[in-house]
């Protein structure tokens, strides 16, 4: 059996009286797409940071590559290959875009030559060069969120983790936004995305997990979880899922 890509073994997080995590485990293969849902407050957010050394777990295991990386700072995990955004994008404003990639680069390697030329195929696969010497606090909220993509793949990860990257997104930049990720995922990279759109997770995930008050309660098809009593129930009540029955 092909070892995954990612394993998370039983991890949980505890902040004071919230259990916000519990013991929770899944796996990303090679060259997937995992869609990771739930409603708000869910633990989906905490996982990531957990995975990407923000956080350590209070239990359990981090495996990447077939070796733990549970207690590393994130910076070691970058390098390890694992890249990630975040919900919200703070570009550094006195850079342009091919700087603020550029950035990026350098948690991979000090040689400003090699990192230039990554940013600029970065941007290249962006469709970003109308912007690249732009600073990058003049752009749009999408073109933002797309550089702080372009940031996360200057590291040149094997593993990216995506959070909310369609947020307040209009529908032909939602649309823009899928067929981005699917071609980074052509490229060779693993994907675990956070998305509240459902009809994007839909469109995009391979696989999809749902996590509910911390738990993992749904692991499958994307079309036969969404469809999940307990999926249901987690995200409309249980009310509605006996209306439903």
């Amino acid at each position: 059996m092909t070892q995954p890509l990612l394993k998370v073994d039983r991890i949980s997080k505890r902040f004071g009286g919230n259990q916000a995590v519990k013991e929770t485990s899944f796996h990303v293969n090679k060259g997937e797409i995992l869609g990771l849902i739930g409603p708000n407050g869910a633990g989906k957010t905490t996982a990531f940071n957990m995975i990407a050394g923000y956080l350590e777990s209070d239990t359990g295991d981090v495996v990447f590559e077939g070796v733990s990386i549970k207690g590393r700072k994130p910076w070691d995990i970058c390098k390890a290959g694992i890249g990630r955004t975040f919900q919200l994008s703070k570009p550094f404003g006195d850079l342009s875009v091919r700087e603020n990639i550029m950035v990026g680069g350098f948690a991979r390697s000090a040689d400003r030559k090699r990192i230039a030329s990554r940013a600029d195929e970065v941007v290249d696969f962006l469709d970003m060069k109308d912007v690249a010497e732009m600073d990058a606090l003049d752009l749009t909220a999408f073109d933002r969120r797309k550089l702080e993509l372009g940031r996360a793949l200057a590291t040149e990860p094997k593993l990216l983790l995506m959070d909310e990257v369609v947020a307040g997104a209009t529908p032909s930049e939602a649309t823009e936004m899928v067929e981005l990720v699917k071609k980074i995922r052509d490229t060779g990279v693993s994907i675990l995305i956070v998305e509240h759109v459902m009809h994007v997770i839909m469109n995009l995930s391979d696989r999809v997990i749902v996590l509910d008050f911390g738990n993992l309660i749904a692991d499958g098809n994307p079309h036969e979880v969404v469809n999940d009593p307990d999926v249901m129930k987690a995200y409309f009540g249980e009310k509605y899922v006996q209306q439903s029955a």
